[in-house]
């Protein structure tokens, strides 16, 4: 409850703070790329001495909060960390099934959202898929197919999703081709490769944001954001805030890029 007061004591400060940003980071650049690690759920339920269920439906509003933010700064590409391979084969039952009910929420408020069909946004989802119910797996394939469409922006969840993992699978059906093919060698390269990825079409990534204070990348998107730039934010995920944002990617712009050099 403190806290509670202590925003709605500090909220004027920050409106004049994030007008302040806004005037620093506006004109540009502005990444092409953003990927999303929202951290901090749990943590945040105990804080405020909440269920679960409240952290993941305020995470689940803020997702869409930071979408519409990152549409209107024009930001082309955004990917978000939706679940990990481990959190769908390990992660405790109880609180899976509470994260996979707003996944499916997501999917079926993607189907129909103006947001989605004004910024023609084409969505896809990546990673072990094959592990999620078969109703979820339907809805990914509908809203995959009503967005097919739209070529202007992208979307990417990654769901069941294990950068390591998907390596490893870009190899395996790399190697299947190989064999079918009675090829006498592999003609490989990054492009090539890519080919492979459990979509080939997504590009590197410029920028990623992980929530929660905590500093590492946990497996997500490896060959993608090889060369990417990171914030990491101290907030956690239910009360990221546009000033948050806003001061990733003034980071972002005073950071000299230079590709592994």
């Amino acid at each position: 409850m403190e806290k509670i007061r202590k925003d709605i004591l500090m909220k004027p400060i920050y409106d004049i703070y994030e007008k302040f940003l806004w005037k620093q980071i506006s004109k540009g650049p502005f990444p092409t790329h953003v990927a999303i690690i929202p951290d901090g759920n749990r943590r945040w339920a105990r804080l405020r001495g909440t269920q679960l269920e409240e952290a993941y439906l305020n995470g689940y509003k803020k997702l869409r909060e930071v979408l519409i933010w990152l549409l209107d700064m024009g930001v082309t590409n955004i990917s978000v960390f939706a679940l990990s391979t481990e959190n769908c084969e390990r992660r405790n039952r109880d609180e899976l099934n509470i994260v996979m009910r707003y996944i499916k929420k997501g999917l079926g408020d993607l189907l129909h959202d103006e947001l989605i069909e004004r910024n023609e946004v084409r969505v896809n989802a990546i990673g072990k898929l094959e592990l999620l119910p078969k109703d979820m797996i339907e809805m990914i394939d509908d809203v995959v197919e009503r967005t097919s469409k739209y070529s202007k922006r992208k979307l990417t969840l990654a769901i069941c999703y294990g950068g390591r993992q998907e390596i490893l699978d870009a190899a395996a059906r790399l190697l299947k081709e190989y064999k079918l093919s009675n090829l006498s060698e592999i003609k490989l390269d990054e492009e090539n490769f890519k080919k492979y990825f459990y979509d080939s079409e997504l590009s590197d990534i410029d920028l990623v944001i992980r929530t929660s204070g905590e500093v590492r990348i946990s497996n997500f998107l490896l060959w993608h954001m090889a060369y990417s730039e990171l914030f990491f934010c101290d907030a956690y995920w239910p009360d990221f805030r546009k000033i948050d944002l806003w001061r990733a990617i003034r980071s972002y712009q005073r950071r000299k890029r230079n590709y592994g050099a």
